[in-house]
């Protein structure tokens, strides 16, 4: 079993397109954007670090703030067949930046 130490490293070299997955561009986020948040989903095994560093790399900006949460999976039933299936949470990503900065998404 490897230790915390060694698993942190192989996390921390995790590449920017591993911890970005997609912007995600729901009504709410939208909505969020004006007021210079933007949501992301990440990789489960990213932190708030890792995606500042992210963020930072690939839009050149810098976050004042990054804020994550978890989506949890849902049960859904599929309407043609009546079988019930799982449908993956996540993670979600809420980064902040400062007044003037923006990230160029859509």
């Amino acid at each position: 079993m490897a230790d915390k130490k060694t698993q942190q490293n192989n996390f921390a070299n995790m590449r920017a397109s591993e911890v970005l997955l997609r912007p995600r561009l729901t009504e709410k986020a939208v909505n969020m954007m004006e007021r210079g948040v933007y949501v992301f989903d990440v990789s489960l095994r990213a932190n708030k670090v890792m995606i500042a560093k992210a963020v930072k790399e690939v839009y050149k900006v810098e976050p004042v703030k990054v804020a994550i949460t978890s989506i949890k999976t849902k049960k859904k039933r599929n309407p043609r067949t009546g079988k019930v299936g799982i449908q993956s949470g996540g993670k979600k990503a809420y980064i902040y930046l400062k007044k003037g900065d923006s990230i160029s998404i859509m």
